[in-house]
């Protein structure tokens, strides 16, 4: 399954929906989330069982805002809407896969 751009307007459906979501909070001109961004592309691909949606927090202030972003990469992981896990800062795949597990 590939990466949903995710955005103000359909970020209802990555809330509601049945799959555990990982959302990667990036920015184009961030090195360590360009690092980030393959690995995410890679769980999104061999993991049919997630949904995967990257957020460009320049694009979508108020999604970082809500998800109180302060620094990126941030990695969030919801499961029925809520919020289940996170972390900021580059993470290898391992790490980010036991985040979604977790």
């Amino acid at each position: 399954m590939s990466v949903l751009n995710v955005n103000k307007n359909n970020f209802d459906d990555v809330l509601n929906s049945d799959k555990p979501v990982l959302l990667d909070f990036y920015a184009d001109w961030c090195g360590p989330c360009r690092m980030v961004s393959p690995l995410v592309d890679e769980i999104a691909e061999e993991n049919p069982q997630y949904l995967v949606g990257k957020i460009n927090v320049d694009n979508e202030e108020e999604l970082a805002q809500e998800f109180g972003v302060s620094s990126i990469p941030m990695l969030v992981v919801l499961k029925n809407g809520q919020i289940a896990n996170k972390a900021v800062g580059a993470r290898p795949k391992d790490q980010i896969l036991k985040l979604l597990e977790g």
